[in-house]
Parts: structure tokens; sequence; C-alpha cells
């Protein structure tokens, strides 16, 4: 009895730790939940198999596009993405834009199509590692000011490496948002990648152990980010 109680505890605690990015942040505002960003439907559970095609827009983001408006948004904004519990495991967070060639709606983000524009990583600044991520409950960012205008989704992920020592172990935690980028200029974002294919499991910010040695630097997983 005590372990079957034990175990349900566990269980309780690893779904409480889980979250999800459901709504876009304008104007400093919150929008309604999945107006915006597109349906998953896994809950608040993470994607784990890198070479899915779920580490695109998470479980059943693909197929919740036509049901999702499209905000518009000026290039050198800011907008930001909530979070439905607070993020309660280290690792970074991550932003990608992909320019869809339509309506937003009708595409799966196929193909090298994604470009960096946003990350945060751990603080070193004491001597050993920290993640300032642990607690937020919403992550904003600035649209580059030179993306070109059209219709984008911006993908945004926290990778959790709580795990991440033992192979196949990173959480990654995944949402899709609808923008029309107005406003924007005539930058050439890249370097382009695609989802999946972006990251490898033996990457080092993704095969990654945080406890022992203790790390001294940590690689964001993807391309480097693209600001103009």
């Amino acid at each position: 009895m005590r372990f079957v109680l034990s175990t349900a505890l566990l269980f309780g605690q690893s779904v409480l730790a889980h979250y999800k990015w459901p709504a876009l942040i304008l104007d400093d505002v919150a929008t309604p939940d999945y107006e915006y960003v597109r349906l998953n439907t896994n809950n608040i559970n993470p994607i784990m198999d890198i070479n899915s095609t779920d580490m695109r827009c998470n479980q059943g983001g693909l197929d919740s596009g036509p049901q999702t408006s499209t905000a518009t948004v000026v290039a050198g904004d800011t907008i930001g993405f909530t979070l439905s519990n607070s993020i309660s495991h280290i690792g970074p967070v991550v932003v990608y834009m992909a320019q869809a060639p339509g309506n937003p709606s009708d595409w799966d983000g196929s193909g090298e199509v994604f470009f960096k524009i946003n990350e945060w990583g751990p603080d070193f600044s004491t001597g050993t590692i920290e993640w300032p991520q642990l607690g937020v409950m919403s992550y904003s960012f600035k649209v580059p000011p030179s993306v070109p205008d059209g219709y984008y989704l911006i993908r945004i992920e926290h990778i959790a490496v709580h795990n991440a020592a033992n192979y196949g172990g990173c959480q990654f935690f995944i949402a899709c948002g609808q923008v029309k980028v107005t406003g924007g200029g005539s930058g050439t974002p890249g370097p382009l990648v695609a989802f999946p294919g972006a990251y490898q499991s033996t990457d080092p910010g993704i095969l990654f152990n945080d406890y022992y040695p203790p790390p001294t630097s940590y690689v964001i997983p993807g391309p480097p980010v693209w600001f103009e």
C-alpha cells in the first residue's frame, strides 16, 4: 500500500510540474486561450520524441490551424506567450518564426523554414549554473524589426533538462501562434531549420547533466539567433 501511495504522489507531482503555452500577449494584454495559438491535444504534457512531427507545433498542433485566428503584429513590437502553470523544470526558453506561403491556418510548417529569434538560457554569474526561467508565468520577446511583412508561425518552447542526463529524457513544451507581420523590413532571416531535424538527441544542450559534475557552460540547442 505504501508503494502505491508513493507512486500516486509522484505521478501527481509530475503532472503538476507540467505546463502549456495557451495564449499570445499583445500590447501587454493576454489574449483568450487558443484564439491565436494552435490548440494541442496532449494538455500539459511534453513532447519527448525528438524525431516526431509533434516537435513542430506540439501534439495536435498541425491539425488545429484552421480553428485558429491570426493576430496582426508590427515588426519591432514586443509580444509574448502565457503559461498555464509556472515553469517548474530547469531549461531554456527558445522562440522561432517561420514564414508561411499563404494563410498560416492552412500550413503545416514543413521543411527548412524556421529561424530562431530569441533564446533565454541559464545564468552563470554566481559561478554556478542557475535557471531564471523557474517560476515564470509568461515570456515576452521582440519581433525582429527587419523581418519581412507576411504571415508567420511563431513557435515557442521550453526545453526541460531536469532528466536530460538520460538519453531521450529531454522534455519539450511547445506551442505555435499565428501572426501577420506588418511594418517589416527587407531582412533575410536565417539560418533556416526544420522540425523535426533541427535538434539531435546527442546535442550538448539536449543530452545534458545539470547535476554532476557541476556544469560550467550550456549550449542552447538549434541555430544562432537571427535578429536585425
